[in-house]
């Protein structure tokens, strides 16, 4: 019996919004790469997420660091349009006296 070696893709896709999510899960690459630079095993990354296979988490983990500038070019795309989008929703959404304004409509409701 012999072993047949043969590359596999990562289990990486690309969703419509451009976001990349790991092994058909609604977990972001950004988000196994994050907890990954903490310090959490592929192990500890399968507890906290249990729809991830440990596979997939042990491949992504490889793509990362077999393309670690793409990945970080990524990762750095993802954090400046998260940035403009809360920018955006602040500017469109008032954040002074939120908290203010909410307990109020509680009161009122409650009367």
């Amino acid at each position: 019996m012999s072993l047949v070696i043969k590359a596999e893709p990562a289990p990486l896709a690309v969703a419509s919004d451009g976001v990349v999510r790991v092994g058909g899960t609604r977990v972001t690459l950004d988000t196994v790469v994050a907890v990954f630079k903490q310090g959490s095993t592929a192990e500890e990354i399968v507890q906290r997420y249990p729809s991830l296979m440990l596979g997939d988490v042990y491949a992504s983990i490889a793509f990362y660091l077999n393309h670690q500038e793409d990945v970080e070019a990524y990762l750095q795309q993802r954090q400046q349009q998260a940035q403009e989008i809360r920018q955006m929703n602040e500017a469109r959404f008032d954040p002074q006296g939120l908290r203010d304004r909410l307990l109020a409509r509680r009161i009122e409701r409650q009367a």
